[in-house]
Protein backbone atom coordinates (compact mmCIF):
# COMPACT_ATOMS: atom_id res chain seq x y z
CA UNK A 1 0.00 0.00 0.00
CA UNK A 2 3.04 2.36 -0.32
CA UNK A 3 1.87 5.87 -1.68
CA UNK A 4 -1.49 4.94 -1.26
CA UNK A 5 -3.09 7.44 1.63
CA UNK A 6 -5.08 5.84 4.35
CA UNK A 7 -7.58 7.66 6.34
CA UNK A 8 -8.30 6.37 10.16
CA UNK A 9 -11.06 7.86 11.98
CA UNK A 10 -10.34 7.82 15.42
CA UNK A 11 -13.03 8.61 18.08
CA UNK A 12 -16.59 7.53 18.18
CA UNK A 13 -17.98 6.74 14.73
CA UNK A 14 -21.66 6.10 14.97
CA UNK A 15 -22.57 3.54 12.80
CA UNK A 16 -26.50 2.55 13.74
CA UNK A 17 -28.70 3.77 16.29
CA UNK A 18 -26.86 2.03 19.43
CA UNK A 19 -23.62 1.09 17.67
CA UNK A 20 -20.39 2.77 17.31
CA UNK A 21 -17.10 1.72 16.82
CA UNK A 22 -13.82 3.12 18.07
CA UNK A 23 -11.69 3.00 14.89
CA UNK A 24 -12.77 2.94 11.17
CA UNK A 25 -9.91 3.14 8.44
CA UNK A 26 -10.59 4.16 4.84
CA UNK A 27 -8.79 2.50 1.57
CA UNK A 28 -9.34 3.15 -2.01
CA UNK A 29 -12.25 5.04 -0.82
CA UNK A 30 -14.26 2.67 0.82
CA UNK A 31 -14.77 1.73 4.69
CA UNK A 32 -12.72 -1.13 6.55
CA UNK A 33 -12.96 -2.18 10.17
CA UNK A 34 -9.92 -3.65 9.35
CA UNK A 35 -6.44 -2.08 10.20
CA UNK A 36 -4.39 -2.09 6.83
CA UNK A 37 -1.31 -4.45 7.32
CA UNK A 38 0.74 -2.04 5.94
CA UNK A 39 -0.91 1.29 6.87
CA UNK A 40 1.41 3.64 5.35
CA UNK A 41 1.30 7.28 4.44
CA UNK A 42 -1.83 7.59 7.08
CA UNK A 43 -3.84 10.88 8.06
CA UNK A 44 -5.42 10.60 11.26
CA UNK A 45 -9.07 12.32 11.76
CA UNK A 46 -10.20 12.43 15.69
CA UNK A 47 -13.81 13.22 16.16
CA UNK A 48 -17.45 12.40 15.81
CA UNK A 49 -18.19 10.52 13.04
CA UNK A 50 -22.06 9.99 11.32
CA UNK A 51 -22.67 8.59 8.21
CA UNK A 52 -22.90 11.52 5.43
CA UNK A 53 -26.21 13.02 6.26
CA UNK A 54 -29.22 13.07 3.89
CA UNK A 55 -31.41 15.43 2.40
CA UNK A 56 -34.20 14.12 1.31
CA UNK A 57 -35.91 17.36 -0.01
CA UNK A 58 -33.30 19.25 -2.11
CA UNK A 59 -33.58 20.82 -5.10
CA UNK A 60 -30.04 21.02 -7.22
CA UNK A 61 -30.56 22.56 -10.54
CA UNK A 62 -33.60 24.80 -9.64
CA UNK A 63 -33.68 28.47 -8.93
CA UNK A 64 -36.25 30.92 -8.21
CA UNK A 65 -36.77 31.81 -12.05
CA UNK A 66 -36.75 27.99 -12.73
CA UNK A 67 -33.75 26.09 -14.75
CA UNK A 68 -30.36 27.37 -13.69
CA UNK A 69 -27.12 26.61 -15.61
CA UNK A 70 -24.50 24.34 -14.12
CA UNK A 71 -21.88 26.68 -12.20
CA UNK A 72 -24.90 27.57 -9.73
CA UNK A 73 -25.81 23.93 -9.85
CA UNK A 74 -22.36 22.86 -8.91
CA UNK A 75 -22.39 25.77 -5.70
CA UNK A 76 -25.57 24.26 -4.73
CA UNK A 77 -24.28 20.69 -4.46
CA UNK A 78 -21.49 21.79 -2.98
CA UNK A 79 -23.38 24.07 -0.33
CA UNK A 80 -25.14 20.95 0.25
CA UNK A 81 -22.14 18.70 0.83
CA UNK A 82 -19.73 21.24 2.97
CA UNK A 83 -22.70 20.88 4.89
CA UNK A 84 -22.24 17.29 5.55
CA UNK A 85 -25.46 16.23 3.03
CA UNK A 86 -23.40 13.73 0.99
CA UNK A 87 -26.53 11.81 -0.03
CA UNK A 88 -29.54 14.11 -2.27
CA UNK A 89 -33.06 12.86 -3.12
CA UNK A 90 -33.02 15.92 -5.85
CA UNK A 91 -37.42 16.29 -5.22
CA UNK A 92 -38.10 18.05 -8.68
CA UNK A 93 -36.08 20.35 -10.91
CA UNK A 94 -35.97 21.24 -14.03
CA UNK A 95 -32.32 21.33 -14.61
CA UNK A 96 -30.70 18.05 -16.58
CA UNK A 97 -27.85 17.39 -13.39
CA UNK A 98 -26.71 14.11 -14.72
CA UNK A 99 -23.46 15.52 -15.64
CA UNK A 100 -23.00 15.50 -11.35
CA UNK A 101 -22.56 11.72 -11.72
CA UNK A 102 -19.12 11.96 -13.04
CA UNK A 103 -17.75 14.21 -10.23
CA UNK A 104 -16.24 12.25 -7.06
CA UNK A 105 -16.20 15.71 -5.45
CA UNK A 106 -20.20 16.63 -5.27
CA UNK A 107 -22.86 14.05 -3.63
CA UNK A 108 -24.64 11.80 -5.41
CA UNK A 109 -28.39 12.59 -6.14
CA UNK A 110 -31.59 10.74 -6.29
CA UNK A 111 -33.59 12.33 -8.86
CA UNK A 112 -37.12 12.59 -8.87
CA UNK A 113 -37.41 14.06 -12.80
CA UNK A 114 -39.46 17.76 -13.03
CA UNK A 115 -42.44 18.59 -10.81
CA UNK A 116 -45.81 17.75 -12.45
CA UNK A 117 -48.36 19.97 -11.65
CA UNK A 118 -52.16 21.06 -12.94
CA UNK A 119 -52.13 24.18 -15.03
CA UNK A 120 -51.52 27.46 -13.44
CA UNK A 121 -51.43 25.73 -10.02
CA UNK A 122 -48.10 25.98 -9.07
CA UNK A 123 -44.74 28.32 -9.02
CA UNK A 124 -44.56 29.74 -12.91
CA UNK A 125 -41.04 27.47 -14.77
CA UNK A 126 -40.75 25.12 -11.85
CA UNK A 127 -43.05 22.47 -13.34
CA UNK A 128 -44.16 20.45 -15.95
CA UNK A 129 -47.86 21.31 -16.02
CA UNK A 130 -50.46 18.91 -17.52
CA UNK A 131 -54.20 18.34 -17.02
CA UNK A 132 -55.79 15.56 -15.21
CA UNK A 133 -56.38 13.48 -17.93
CA UNK A 134 -52.91 13.71 -19.33
CA UNK A 135 -51.21 13.23 -15.75
CA UNK A 136 -50.56 9.42 -16.12
CA UNK A 137 -48.57 9.84 -19.07
CA UNK A 138 -46.77 12.40 -17.69
CA UNK A 139 -45.59 10.73 -14.59
CA UNK A 140 -44.54 7.74 -16.77
CA UNK A 141 -42.69 9.99 -18.68
CA UNK A 142 -41.00 11.81 -15.42
CA UNK A 143 -40.66 8.30 -14.07
CA UNK A 144 -37.93 7.61 -17.16
CA UNK A 145 -36.06 10.54 -16.29
CA UNK A 146 -35.39 10.00 -12.72
CA UNK A 147 -33.63 7.81 -10.52
CA UNK A 148 -36.83 5.69 -9.14
CA UNK A 149 -38.83 8.96 -7.54
CA UNK A 150 -41.72 11.13 -9.89
CA UNK A 151 -42.95 14.42 -7.59
CA UNK A 152 -46.41 15.80 -8.30
CA UNK A 153 -47.57 18.76 -6.90
CA UNK A 154 -50.87 17.82 -4.97
CA UNK A 155 -52.62 20.76 -3.96
CA UNK A 156 -51.86 24.86 -4.08
CA UNK A 157 -53.52 27.93 -4.35
CA UNK A 158 -56.68 28.02 -5.56
CA UNK A 159 -56.94 31.40 -7.09
CA UNK A 160 -61.01 31.37 -7.50
CA UNK A 161 -61.57 29.97 -4.10
CA UNK A 162 -58.75 32.07 -2.80
CA UNK A 163 -57.12 28.88 -0.54
CA UNK A 164 -55.44 26.16 -0.71
CA UNK A 165 -57.41 22.96 -2.22
CA UNK A 166 -56.34 19.60 -4.01
CA UNK A 167 -55.02 19.77 -7.65
CA UNK A 168 -56.02 16.11 -8.72
CA UNK A 169 -59.16 14.33 -8.76
CA UNK A 170 -58.69 10.68 -6.73
CA UNK A 171 -59.23 8.76 -10.25
CA UNK A 172 -56.41 10.89 -11.63
CA UNK A 173 -53.76 10.43 -8.93
CA UNK A 174 -54.74 6.50 -8.70
CA UNK A 175 -54.21 5.98 -12.36
CA UNK A 176 -50.75 8.37 -11.92
CA UNK A 177 -49.04 6.40 -9.26
CA UNK A 178 -50.46 3.05 -10.39
CA UNK A 179 -48.65 4.16 -13.84
CA UNK A 180 -45.28 5.50 -11.55
CA UNK A 181 -45.49 2.21 -9.76
CA UNK A 182 -45.41 0.24 -13.17
CA UNK A 183 -42.29 1.98 -14.03
CA UNK A 184 -40.79 0.87 -11.07
CA UNK A 185 -41.12 4.35 -9.81
CA UNK A 186 -42.05 5.66 -5.88
CA UNK A 187 -44.33 8.81 -6.28
CA UNK A 188 -43.92 11.27 -3.44
CA UNK A 189 -46.54 14.93 -3.25
CA UNK A 190 -45.73 18.27 -2.27
CA UNK A 191 -48.81 18.97 0.11
CA UNK A 192 -48.77 21.91 2.58
CA UNK A 193 -53.04 21.47 3.84
CA UNK A 194 -55.44 18.19 4.63
CA UNK A 195 -57.92 18.35 1.14
CA UNK A 196 -55.68 15.78 -0.95
CA UNK A 197 -53.97 14.00 1.77
CA UNK A 198 -56.81 11.06 1.91
CA UNK A 199 -56.81 10.71 -1.66
CA UNK A 200 -53.13 10.12 -1.70
CA UNK A 201 -52.86 7.80 0.50
CA UNK A 202 -55.65 5.43 -0.51
CA UNK A 203 -54.22 5.52 -4.06
CA UNK A 204 -50.78 4.31 -2.76
CA UNK A 205 -48.86 7.19 -2.57
CA UNK A 206 -45.26 6.51 -1.31
CA UNK A 207 -44.22 9.47 0.55
CA UNK A 208 -45.50 13.60 0.97
CA UNK A 209 -43.60 16.67 1.49
CA UNK A 210 -44.41 18.91 4.24
CA UNK A 211 -47.53 17.46 5.58
CA UNK A 212 -48.38 20.25 7.20
CA UNK A 213 -52.16 19.33 7.23
CA UNK A 214 -52.20 15.30 8.76
CA UNK A 215 -54.48 15.46 11.26
CA UNK A 216 -55.59 12.93 14.04
CA UNK A 217 -58.10 11.25 10.57
CA UNK A 218 -54.99 11.11 8.26
CA UNK A 219 -52.06 9.93 10.43
CA UNK A 220 -53.38 6.81 11.29
CA UNK A 221 -53.90 6.01 7.71
CA UNK A 222 -50.65 7.28 7.00
CA UNK A 223 -49.24 5.33 9.29
CA UNK A 224 -50.93 1.79 8.37
CA UNK A 225 -50.42 2.47 4.39
CA UNK A 226 -46.23 3.03 5.36
CA UNK A 227 -46.57 6.27 3.89
CA UNK A 228 -43.42 8.21 4.65
CA UNK A 229 -43.28 12.33 5.28
CA UNK A 230 -40.67 14.91 4.63
CA UNK A 231 -41.39 17.46 6.86
CA UNK A 232 -38.84 20.26 5.79
CA UNK A 233 -39.28 22.30 9.03
CA UNK A 234 -37.09 25.16 7.86
CA UNK A 235 -39.68 25.52 5.18
CA UNK A 236 -42.78 25.70 6.80
CA UNK A 237 -40.87 28.59 9.49
CA UNK A 238 -40.88 30.76 6.09
CA UNK A 239 -45.47 30.57 6.64
CA UNK A 240 -45.73 33.49 8.35
CA UNK A 241 -43.73 35.67 5.72
CA UNK A 242 -46.06 34.19 3.00
CA UNK A 243 -48.84 34.56 4.70
CA UNK A 244 -48.15 38.53 5.55
CA UNK A 245 -47.55 38.93 1.04
CA UNK A 246 -50.72 37.25 0.34
CA UNK A 247 -53.24 38.01 2.96
CA UNK A 248 -53.97 41.23 1.70
CA UNK A 249 -55.56 39.45 -1.52
CA UNK A 250 -55.91 36.05 -0.10
CA UNK A 251 -56.81 36.32 3.76
CA UNK A 252 -58.63 32.52 3.79
CA UNK A 253 -55.19 31.41 2.50
CA UNK A 254 -53.21 33.37 4.83
CA UNK A 255 -54.78 32.47 7.55
CA UNK A 256 -54.66 29.20 6.97
CA UNK A 257 -51.65 28.83 5.85
CA UNK A 258 -51.00 30.31 9.44
CA UNK A 259 -52.89 27.63 11.33
CA UNK A 260 -50.66 24.94 9.19
CA UNK A 261 -47.16 27.10 10.83
CA UNK A 262 -48.97 27.31 13.93
CA UNK A 263 -49.33 23.37 14.82
CA UNK A 264 -46.52 22.02 12.80
CA UNK A 265 -44.10 21.01 15.28
CA UNK A 266 -47.27 19.34 16.99
CA UNK A 267 -48.21 17.80 13.66
CA UNK A 268 -44.71 15.94 13.10
CA UNK A 269 -44.64 14.88 16.60
CA UNK A 270 -48.14 12.83 16.12
CA UNK A 271 -46.89 11.57 13.01
CA UNK A 272 -43.58 10.01 14.56
CA UNK A 273 -45.21 8.95 17.34
CA UNK A 274 -48.16 6.95 15.35
CA UNK A 275 -45.24 5.32 14.03
CA UNK A 276 -45.17 7.32 10.07
CA UNK A 277 -41.63 6.99 9.00
CA UNK A 278 -40.01 10.09 8.98
CA UNK A 279 -36.60 11.75 7.08
CA UNK A 280 -35.00 14.50 6.53
CA UNK A 281 -35.69 17.23 3.81
CA UNK A 282 -34.70 21.40 3.49
CA UNK A 283 -36.56 22.12 0.35
CA UNK A 284 -33.28 23.98 -0.85
CA UNK A 285 -32.79 25.42 -3.53
CA UNK A 286 -36.87 27.55 -4.29
CA UNK A 287 -36.89 30.01 -1.63
CA UNK A 288 -34.51 28.64 0.72
CA UNK A 289 -30.90 28.18 0.14
CA UNK A 290 -28.89 25.08 -0.26
CA UNK A 291 -26.83 23.86 2.88
CA UNK A 292 -29.01 23.84 5.88
CA UNK A 293 -29.73 20.50 6.42
CA UNK A 294 -28.33 20.60 10.18
CA UNK A 295 -31.06 23.54 11.10
CA UNK A 296 -33.75 20.65 9.73
CA UNK A 297 -32.47 17.89 12.31
CA UNK A 298 -32.62 20.81 15.18
CA UNK A 299 -35.89 21.49 14.23
CA UNK A 300 -37.05 17.76 14.52
CA UNK A 301 -35.59 17.60 18.21
CA UNK A 302 -37.37 21.49 18.78
CA UNK A 303 -40.20 19.44 17.61
CA UNK A 304 -40.60 17.01 19.96
CA UNK A 305 -38.61 14.29 18.26
CA UNK A 306 -36.44 12.32 20.68
CA UNK A 307 -32.56 12.83 19.70
CA UNK A 308 -31.63 9.44 17.98
CA UNK A 309 -34.65 9.34 15.81
CA UNK A 310 -33.95 12.72 14.39
CA UNK A 311 -30.39 11.54 13.68
CA UNK A 312 -31.69 8.12 12.20
CA UNK A 313 -34.50 10.03 9.92
CA UNK A 314 -31.02 12.12 8.79
CA UNK A 315 -28.62 9.27 7.76
CA UNK A 316 -28.99 5.33 8.84
CA UNK A 317 -32.86 5.17 8.12
CA UNK A 318 -32.85 7.51 5.40
CA UNK A 319 -30.07 5.88 3.25
CA UNK A 320 -31.79 2.74 3.92
CA UNK A 321 -35.00 4.17 2.53
CA UNK A 322 -32.68 5.19 -0.72
CA UNK A 323 -31.20 2.20 -0.72
CA UNK A 324 -27.72 3.54 -0.01
CA UNK A 325 -25.18 2.30 2.23
CA UNK A 326 -24.45 3.85 5.82
CA UNK A 327 -20.41 2.97 7.43
CA UNK A 328 -20.18 -0.93 6.71
CA UNK A 329 -17.57 -2.65 5.11
CA UNK A 330 -17.00 -2.17 1.50
CA UNK A 331 -19.12 0.69 1.48
CA UNK A 332 -18.01 4.51 0.01
CA UNK A 333 -16.33 6.14 2.91
CA UNK A 334 -19.25 9.24 3.09
CA UNK A 335 -19.03 10.88 6.41
CA UNK A 336 -19.10 13.71 8.54
CA UNK A 337 -16.39 14.91 11.60
CA UNK A 338 -17.73 16.32 14.29
CA UNK A 339 -15.85 18.01 17.67
CA UNK A 340 -18.49 17.15 19.84
CA UNK A 341 -21.29 13.97 20.42
CA UNK A 342 -24.55 15.29 18.54
CA UNK A 343 -26.82 13.34 20.47
CA UNK A 344 -25.63 15.44 23.70
CA UNK A 345 -25.67 18.72 21.33
CA UNK A 346 -27.70 18.47 18.32
CA UNK A 347 -26.27 21.94 17.25
CA UNK A 348 -23.28 20.47 16.69
CA UNK A 349 -24.18 19.49 13.12
CA UNK A 350 -24.29 22.73 11.63
CA UNK A 351 -20.46 22.72 12.28
CA UNK A 352 -19.05 19.32 10.72
CA UNK A 353 -15.21 20.12 11.21
CA UNK A 354 -14.33 17.75 8.61
CA UNK A 355 -16.36 16.36 5.54
CA UNK A 356 -15.29 12.96 3.67
CA UNK A 357 -16.66 11.99 0.28
CA UNK A 358 -15.84 8.67 -1.17
CA UNK A 359 -12.43 8.66 0.97
CA UNK A 360 -11.46 12.60 0.34
CA UNK A 361 -11.69 15.25 2.74
CA UNK A 362 -13.59 17.60 0.44
CA UNK A 363 -14.63 20.33 3.45
CA UNK A 364 -12.21 21.11 5.98
CA UNK A 365 -14.07 24.05 7.52
CA UNK A 366 -17.65 24.87 7.71
CA UNK A 367 -18.98 27.40 5.59
CA UNK A 368 -21.88 29.49 6.37
CA UNK A 369 -25.67 27.72 5.54
CA UNK A 370 -26.21 28.34 2.04
CA UNK A 371 -23.61 30.87 1.83
CA UNK A 372 -23.39 29.40 -2.25
CA UNK A 373 -26.47 29.14 -3.10
CA UNK A 374 -28.59 32.11 -1.07
CA UNK A 375 -31.24 33.45 -3.80
CA UNK A 376 -30.73 37.33 -4.82
CA UNK A 377 -34.49 37.98 -3.90
CA UNK A 378 -37.71 36.46 -1.80
CA UNK A 379 -39.58 34.17 -3.75
CA UNK A 380 -42.73 35.68 -5.67
CA UNK A 381 -45.49 34.29 -3.51
CA UNK A 382 -47.81 31.88 -4.62
CA UNK A 383 -50.22 33.95 -5.68
CA UNK A 384 -48.38 35.19 -8.24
Amino acid sequence: MGGVTILRIRGRVLIGPDETRGDVWVVGGRITFERPTAARDVVTLDGWVLPGLVDAHSHVGLGLAGAVDDKTAEEQAVADRDAGALLLRDAGSPTDTRWTDARDDLPPIVRAGRHIARTRRYIKDFAEEVEPGELAGAVRREARRGDGWVKLVGDWIDRERGDLTSCWPADAVRAAIAAAHREGARVTAHCFAEDALRDLAEAGIDCVEHATGLTEDTIPLFAERGVAIVPTLVNIGTFPGLAAQGEARYPRWAAHMRRLHARRYDTVRAAHDAGVPLYTGTDGGSSLPHGLIGSEVAELVTAGIPVDDALAAATWSARRWLGRPGLTEGAPADLVVYAADPRRDIGVLGHPSRVVLRGRVVARTPRAPGAASRPSRPLSPPFE
